[in-house]
């Protein structure tokens, strides 16, 4: 073997891998172009593009890197991709998926072959490590303690900590083989079956829904690990007919599983869910024994975890809570602190900030830096919503608004709009405040020259459907004339689509290029759960 072998050289350039499909181009459409430069991968596109105004997105960006530090390009990507017999439309145009991409680059890095999906390999960053030991730690110990009692656990963790794949390496290093994992919103289901099939930690995994249309029960091998999802209202839910539990249920009720996960678990949420489904159904609810607890005890304001654990007829070994957002649970006591870890914003940041450069690359260095500003009102805006719990400045008042579609108007019209000019800094008694504060005061989002750089596109939760149509409408008028540069997306209402299509409308008002491009989304809950948008 020779020495070059044995020493690849390498570059000291920035060697890139990269793919991009062109918006809105039917000959290209279900097309990638796959190439590589030791430059900037948008720098290199333009150049290739020229000076055609064709919009392009670019899907995937990564190191062309191996792990013996040689560097490798598009021809053995190209190369890998005809072997698999993936249509080669011409030149570096191919048709195929990002999967088969990431799939084709792992074996080029590593030689390892894969399964078709499994093409992810990161591992766990050091808060998912250390969430994952402090609850192996506590359930072991409980256990010990307490043989006849079923512990919980709360993961009171930001979103895109990673919940569901840490979850699931919580479930490798505990030796489980059946976990159920239930949520009152089914819109998270592509993110838990993403994570499970495509890593590579968990080769051999299966994952069950009713959603699925290539793997039903009789498909199932109880003799390999098993995750199971599906949504409360399906899985406690009452056969109309009979009165019992839903045919195609039983046998998750028959199962004594490993662990129950409960995914965004949101206390205050949670409840009022629950009293939707089980009020509406207690009648058909009351020959079945699990369910009289319900009745007789109901679902109430002093409702703790224990009890939630005792009415699901359901039989586990361990309860683990996910969750965001988990305040009322933790105000009053759901959880003791052994049973928690915790997780925040400010907790990343540091992270981020604080990395030993000595320990390899910075796993925080591609998250977001997160910047928190709070203001206070000025009285003569908050005044008309002081009229919550406790004479309390309620959001819900204040944006409280009426009628359907276009027809969509705020309650407290005026000081709403007092509000719009509040954030871009034209709402006078702000400008004499500021002038008498000096730069004490933390900018206006739509006022600060910094600020307005990096705000290209934000996010609006607004709480219902109504306010999210009312603002949109208040949005056009004249005096806003600001932010007619922003592209305003409802993503609200059913005819924003379910789930995750109320995603794309987003992503099409980004263009193509959304560093260029300005929105704003207007929402009441769709996009907040389960979905990235990158920009």
């Amino acid at each position: 073997m020779s020495k070059k072998e044995f020493f690849p050289p390498r570059p000291s350039t920035n060697p890139t891998i990269y793919a991009y499909e062109l918006v809105g181009v039917a000959t290209h459409k279900g097309l990638l172009k796959i190439g590589y430069t030791d430059r900037d991968a948008q720098t290199r596109i333009k150049e290739q593009l020229g000076t055609a105004a064709i919009p392009y997105k670019i899907v995937f960006e990564e190191s062309a890197m191996k792990r013996d530090g040689s560097a490798f390009t598009d021809h053995d990507v190209h190369r890998l991709l005809r072997e698999w017999k993936v249509v080669n439309e011409s030149g570096e145009w191919f048709k195929c998926t990002l999967n088969d991409l990431r799939r084709a680059i792992h074996q080029i890095k590593t030689g390892e072959k894969t399964e078709e999906n499994r093409v992810l390999t990161f591992g766990m960053r050091p808060e998912q490590e250390a969430a994952v030991d402090k609850t192996i730690a506590y359930f072991k110990s409980f256990k010990k303690e307490n043989k006849d009692r079923t512990p919980h656990f709360l993961w009171n963790a930001k979103m895109r900590f990673g919940k569901t794949f840490a979850s699931y390496q919580l479930a490798k290093k505990m030796g489980w083989k059946k976990v159920l994992v239930l949520t009152f919103k089914p819109a998270v289901e592509d993110a838990w079956k993403e994570d499970l099939l495509s890593h590579v930690d968990f080769k051999g995994w299966q994952f069950y829904s009713k959603h699925e249309t290539d793997f039903e029960e009789k498909d199932i091998d109880f003799k390999k690990p098993i995750v199971c999802f599906g949504s409360f209202q399906d899985y406690l839910g009452i056969n109309k007919n009979t009165g019992g539990i839903k045919t195609k249920n039983e046998w998750v009720h028959a199962t004594v599983w490993d662990c129950i996960i409960f995914d965004e678990y949101h206390f205050g949420a949670w409840r009022e869910n629950a009293k939707d489904l089980f009020g509406k159904d207690l009648e058909a609810l009351k020959e079945i024994e699990d369910y009289k607890k319900i009745e007789k005890e109901g679902i109430a304001e002093e409702d703790k975890v224990e009890h939630l654990e005792k009415i699901i007829p359901i039989s586990t070994n361990h309860y683990l809570y996910l969750s965001g957002t988990p305040f009322r649970a933790l105000a009053q006591g759901e959880f003791i602190e052994e049973s928690i870890f915790s997780w925040t914003y400010s907790d990343e940041q540091k992270a981020k900030g604080n990395w030993d450069d000595s320990l390899g690359p910075n796993p925080y260095a591609t998250l977001p830096r997160m910047v928190m500003l709070t203001y206070q009102l000025p009285d003569s805006i908050r005044q008309i919503a002081m009229q919550g719990e406790f004479d309390g400045f309620d959001l819900n008042i204040f944006f409280s608004a009426e009628g359907e579609g276009r027809k969509a108007r705020f309650k407290y019209e005026d000081e709403v709009q007092k509000w719009l000019d509040l954030i871009r800094g034209s709402f006078s008694e702000t400008t004499v405040d500021l002038l008498k504060m000096g730069a004490k005061k933390p900018p206006l989002p739509f006022s600060h020259a910094p600020l307005l750089k990096v705000l290209n596109h934000t996010f609006w939760f607004l709480p219902t459907v109504a306010a999210c149509n009312a603002m949109a409408l208040l949005l056009e008028r004249r005096q806003n004339i600001f932010y007619h540069d922003y592209k305003v997306v409802v993503a609200a209402g059913t005819q924003a689509g379910i789930g995750v299509q109320a995603l794309q409308p987003v992503l099409d008002a980004m263009t193509d290029n959304p560093l260029e491009s300005k929105t704003i989304t207007l929402s009441c809950g769709k996009l907040t759960t389960g979905v990235s948008v990158k920009p």
